[in-house]
């Protein structure tokens, strides 16, 4: 947990729960990365509504895992069976009374709740325990913020905070409300400008600063993208559900990379077992003898119910899977409910409008599965079996990824002047020469390139090569 935490729970304490700030808090939160190995307690609730008894354990588990990633200790899990959500408190009155005993008894300074309330049910739960309430939104919100480590990064984070918190400021400043009436000439003056909606107004002036921001950054993004694909190096992104080993994938195809000795650990990214370990974009070029050498792009994890107001902050960085040539779809195969977090993953990629694209479904952790479980791997499948611990598959991995960056490859054969060092070395870099000969007007070159790179020598030589 950081310090930031404990001098925000402080303040939190110190003020009545109805009456504390939450954007001082978040700000500071935001902008310190001192830490302190106290952890926040709190009390876990969960509604059962028409889930399966399986189905709504495994969410207590994600939920437990959650609050982990974000610092806070579990001081009790309350649970409640209705047909449907209580319009007024979620989980019904008798049982928020209920969850008051236990947070005096337990000492919890909040509590999560496993899905998402609406800001009157938040409101009036939290009118009743007298402690704050999180729901899962607010949750992932919290753990994005405290992983968000590059300017883009913590722009989106806000955008999304800010959106979230514009429709729960309701009951917040009650005692900061004008007063109207007086004597002399200001009788007639009326109850002027309430605090919240200054708030309002403040707020959704914040995040329209933040929105041409983040505008500028994507500008940015998109130059270097363009700059990328006039490498002619395809693009490869990793996806998938949120700790399934994306980041370890990357890792394990770096150092098989023939520059690895060259880079050492410098251009590794972190990885954890945890839910979020890494938030930010990282792009990295792989080169692995007898394949094609390609961009690798790492994302932000899926997760389900992944709050909307985050996936449209984040539009920009996830760019990356839409403009993608190829999509790894990481899953953790010793997981029972892979197949389910296969089925998010589809239904965010078809959200961003990227399912049409070529992919691979990437069964990890395979060394993990139950004895007698399939890891075997058949040639011409659009799925694999890989540990990226142990490097069993990753062999079967590149070959299939190989066999799809290949299918759009042309034959290019061209004249390049001697002035044309420059696009040479990139047919060098990005393609695989067949012959190469000096004559007196400049380099004639016969190679099969990537279509990108066999696009961009088009432009540069007025379109004469071959296909």
């Amino acid at each position: 947990m950081y310090i930031t935490d404990f001098i925000y729970y402080t303040i939190k304490s110190r003020i009545s729960h109805n009456n504390y700030c939450p954007f001082l808090c978040y700000y500071i939160r935001m902008n310190t990365d001192i830490s302190v190995e106290d952890q926040t307690p709190v009390i876990l609730v969960c509604l059962r509504t028409d889930e399966a008894e399986e189905e709504f354990e495994y969410a207590i588990n994600e939920l437990k895992s959650l609050c982990e990633a974000c610092d806070l200790e579990s001081k009790g899990i309350l649970t409640q069976a209705l047909p449907h959500p209580d319009n007024s408190t979620w989980i019904g009155s008798g049982k928020a009374q209920e969850l008051k005993y236990h947070i005096e008894v337990s000492g919890a300074e909040f509590v999560v709740c496993l899905k998402n309330l609406s800001p009157a049910q938040m409101k009036n739960l939290q009118k009743i325990i007298e402690v704050p309430v999180w729901d899962r939104t607010r949750l992932i919100l919290e753990i994005f913020s405290k992983r968000a480590r590059t300017r883009e990064a913590r722009l989106q984070v806000e955008t999304a905070y800010l959106q979230y918190m514009l429709p729960r400021l309701g009951g917040m400043w009650q005692h900061l409300g004008r007063q109207g009436g007086g004597g002399g000439s200001r009788a007639n003056k009326g109850i002027g400008e309430k605090q919240i909606e200054l708030d309002r107004r403040q707020i959704s002036h914040r995040i329209t600063e933040l929105k041409k921001e983040l505008a500028k950054i994507e500008q940015v993004r998109n130059v270097q993208r363009g700059g990328r694909s006039r490498d002619g190096y395809p693009s490869v992104a990793l996806v998938g559900y949120t700790n399934a080993g994306k980041s370890s994938l990357m890792n394990r195809l770096l150092d098989m990379s023939d520059t690895a000795s060259e880079t050492g650990d410098e251009k590794k990214v972190f990885e954890k077992d945890m839910l979020f370990a890494t938030l930010d974009t990282s792009i990295r070029k792989i080169a692995i003898r007898n394949v094609r050498p390609f961009l690798l792009s790492d994302t932000v994890g899926f997760i389900e119910n992944i709050p909307h107001d985050l996936i449209k902050a984040f539009r920009s960085t996830l760019a990356e899977v839409r403009y993608a040539d190829v999509l790894l779809i990481v899953m953790d195969s010793s997981d029972p409910h892979h197949q389910m977090h296969k089925k998010i993953t589809e239904d965010t990629l078809r959200d961003l409008n990227a399912l049409d694209i070529p992919k691979i479904y990437v069964y990890n952790k395979a060394d993990l599965r139950a004895t007698g479980q399939n890891t075997k791997n058949v040639p011409g499948s659009d799925h694999v079996y890989i540990s990226a611990l142990t490097g069993y598959g990753m062999d079967d991995l590149l070959a299939t990824l190989d066999n799809i960056l290949g299918s759009g490859d042309r034959t290019v054969d061209v004249l390049i002047p001697y002035s044309g060092g420059d696009l040479l070395n990139r047919i060098h870099n990005g393609g695989r020469i067949i012959s190469e000969e000096y004559e007196e007007a400049g380099i004639h070159v016969t190679a099969v390139c990537p279509a990108l790179l066999a696009g961009y020598i088009d432009s540069c030589l007025g379109g004469s090569s071959t296909g």
